[in-house]
């Protein structure tokens, strides 16, 4: 609070010009001055008398109602403050910060739908992240309550590009997206219950929740319903290919395929068609499909990663660096794509590159390990997919 209140304080200095040389222009000039010293002095209790009796002089200025109410505010005599903010607001619109104390002001004292007008016009202009951060997620409380879970996710969307690693901002988005996946698989129960969808949600329930069998036999019901569901071959596909069971990942590898049937220049699909040619020994197949996953999505580090590994067995080495450094650009948290390219700069001599790059492979394997642990902690650990279609049921 402290140091928004000095930021929204330095954004509206008092100024003031005096028009002649009358005594009403010398108090008003004696009062700015006393009120300035005060504050450099933090001594904000001081300079609150003084900008009261400016505005008592003239109440017009902006900048003195601005700064007289962001004091109140501070000292915790909200009430008094919200005159003071809201004649700053109307006398110069776009005082950002100041509209935005406002509208937490007028939450403060249970002035609801004025609080969050004003909230909603501050929070685009506001350009102090952590005031920002507060304003928004005020305003995604206040969307949470009414149930306007579009408009919170909305405002979430924003928070989240300006404050990616806000512990406060990720919490208020699991929870907004939580909502709005729980309501939109009310709202199909209600509208399809025995539809493909249906059973496609109640499939991505059960595997969040750890139950890997249960999901696949959602999925299964899914298909049965509507074979060409957009997507749901890839996603049973997924699903299957993490079972150790033999049987198990041959199904992964046939849906992998229906999916790819539905939709040739899915490049996901043919990425992880290329993983299990790589996987069988089959390098030309690998190498047509990791070539084919890039040019259709350049972006994915995966895809470049495995094209990388198949070039560097075949002595490539120039074209697999390239990829490799890509890849790590992409996505500079993928360990596998850390520890290729490590071993690649070992093999032409740049031995300190490669120190760095086993760096940064063991950092993110010892991060893996330890999001999994936290998993197993919070017992969403999946379990083994059985070939026994009986037990899906």
């Amino acid at each position: 609070m402290c140091r928004i209140f000095a930021v929204l304080v330095c954004l509206v200095p008092v100024c003031f010009s005096q028009s002649g040389a009358n005594q009403q222009a010398t108090a008003l000039a004696e009062h700015i001055r006393k009120a300035r010293g005060f504050l450099d002095e933090k001594r904000p209790d001081l300079a609150i008398p003084e900008l009261q009796a400016a505005v008592a002089i003239d109440p017009s200025d902006a900048q003195t109602q601005g700064n007289l109410g962001v004091l109140l505010y501070f000292q915790g005599k909200v009430a008094e403050a919200i005159p003071h903010l809201r004649a700053a607001v109307e006398r110069q619109p776009g005082l950002g910060k100041i509209q935005g104390l406002l509208g937490l002001g007028e939450i403060h004292t249970l002035d609801i739908a004025r609080g969050r007008q004003d909230l909603e016009s501050a929070f685009p202009v506001v350009d102090d992240l952590k005031f920002k951060v507060q304003v928004g997620l005020e305003l995604v409380g206040l969307y949470t309550q009414t149930g306007d879970l579009q408009q919170a996710s909305q405002v979430l969307a924003q928070l989240r590009k300006a404050a990616p690693e806000d512990p406060e901002v990720l919490y208020a988005a699991y929870r907004t997206y939580s909502d709005l996946a729980a309501e939109s698989m009310l709202a199909l129960s209600l509208a399809q219950p025995d539809s493909a969808q249906m059973h496609q949600v109640i499939a991505h329930e059960e595997s969040r929740q750890g139950n890997s069998n249960g999901a696949v036999a959602e999925f299964r019901k899914a298909v049965a319903i509507d074979p060409h569901l957009p997507g749901i071959h890839f996603e049973l596909a997924e699903l299957l290919r993490s079972s150790q069971d033999d049987a198990v990942k041959k199904e992964a590898e046939k849906e992998y395929r229906a999916a790819l049937a539905e939709n040739p220049q899915d490049g996901k699909t043919i990425l992880r068609l290329a993983d299990i040619d790589a996987q069988k020994g089959a390098s030309p197949q690998a190498l047509e499909g990791y070539k084919k996953a890039v040019a259709l999505q350049p972006n994915d580090a995966d895809a470049k990663i495995g094209l990388a590994k198949i070039l560097t067995e075949m002595n490539q080495t120039d074209e697999a660096l390239s990829l490799l450094e890509d890849a790590v650009r992409l996505d500079p948290t993928n360990a596998t794509g850390h520890y290729r390219l490590g071993t690649l700069y070992r093999k032409i001599g740049r031995s300190e590159d490669s120190k760095k790059e086993m760096e940064l492979y063991k950092k993110y394997k010892d991060l893996k390990e330890k999001l999994r642990a936290v998993y197993k902690d919070l017992q969403v650990q999946p379990d083994e997919i059985s070939g026994d279609k009986d037990n899906q049921k």
